[in-house]
């Protein structure tokens, strides 16, 4: 009997998820990938097979935002982030994938700033 580590769990929901789920040009994907130390968000045409526009803690960090770190406080920064950077590129609605994380925390933090900085989902 072999045990499933977490990022190999993590892998198959985001195999499941992405069956269903497909960004198109009308309506991209927002991507949303946690590591220890970073929040990264990215918006994808998946019929193009290229990312629109993307941001992290990690760029807010060097363009000298304040408070841009791996918490919900960071994540709420990328998401308002995302959500300007879509609204320069005039789309205003998205589909969201949390791409296997559980939505609650730094992940929820990143789709409430992005809907407070006016993004549809």
């Amino acid at each position: 009997m072999s045990v499933m580590s977490k990022e190999s769990a993590r892998q198959r929901r985001k195999v499941r998820i992405r069956k269903k789920m497909s960004g198109t040009t009308g309506r991209p994907r927002l991507v949303v990938f946690r590591s220890n130390m970073h929040i990264y968000a990215q918006i994808v045409d998946d019929m193009k097979g290229a990312t629109i526009a993307a941001t992290s803690t990690l760029a807010l960090q060097k363009a000298g935002q304040e408070g841009a770190h791996c918490n919900k406080t960071g994540g709420g920064l990328v998401g308002k982030e995302i959500a300007r950077l879509a609204k320069e590129k005039s789309i205003t609605s998205v589909v969201f994938d949390r791409n296997g994380y559980i939505y609650h925390g730094r992940v929820k933090a990143v789709a409430d700033g992005a809907r407070e900085a006016g993004l549809e989902f």
